[in-house]
């Protein structure tokens, strides 16, 4: 019987509340999330209990951020690229953010963040694809060439998870101005 298994996150810019309602199903099932992973969570098999998860967001947190989880009923379970922190707590446990004001402000810093990183990405994605067709010039291919189609693509990479969460988390927070 497989004792561990790895669960695909929908992207939490987009899907938050659904992830953490799929890994509430789970662990009624067995399933305990142990860890946040690349693109998705890894979980093993355990005892069938009903848990509630919860992500924030806190660059460098320290002892005094988790306690005060821990003091509200919520086990730090994971945390991934220094500030994605993913929590569980018993069903019936008091949600982290119990305001919307306070929900916005969660997603009005992570849209500030990824924004930070989109903007310039985009900027140079864009300079990047404007100068591939100067490449054919035989003066611009030297400068240019094979290294700047390369520099083109990895942008449009970082430029995919920076501006894509982006737009997610600035759809959020539109969504819970206008409720």
């Amino acid at each position: 019987m497989k004792r561990t298994k790895y669960v695909m996150s929908g992207g939490l810019a987009f899907s938050e509340e659904k992830d953490l309602q799929k890994l509430s199903s789970l662990s009624k099932k067995g399933w305990i999330t142990k860890k946040l992973a690349p693109f998705g969570y890894v979980l093993k098999r355990g005892e069938a209990r009903p848990l509630i998860y919860a992500v924030d967001y806190r660059k460098d947190a320290d002892e005094d951020y988790f306690a005060y989880f821990e003091e509200a009923g919520w086990d730090h379970i994971s945390t991934a690229v220094n500030y994605i922190h993913l929590f569980s707590a018993p069903e019936g446990t008091n949600p982290i953010y119990t305001d919307q004001s306070t929900i916005i402000e969660k997603y009005e810093a992570e849209k500030r963040i990824m924004g930070k990183a989109a903007l310039p990405t985009l900027f140079i994605t864009i300079a990047l694809f404007m100068l591939y067709p100067l490449s054919n010039l035989d003066w611009m291919a030297d400068i240019f060439g094979e290294v700047g189609i390369v520099l083109g693509y990895v942008s449009m990479i970082v430029l995919v998870f920076t501006g894509m969460p982006y737009l997610g988390f600035r759809r959020k927070v539109q969504k819970l101005r206008k409720s």
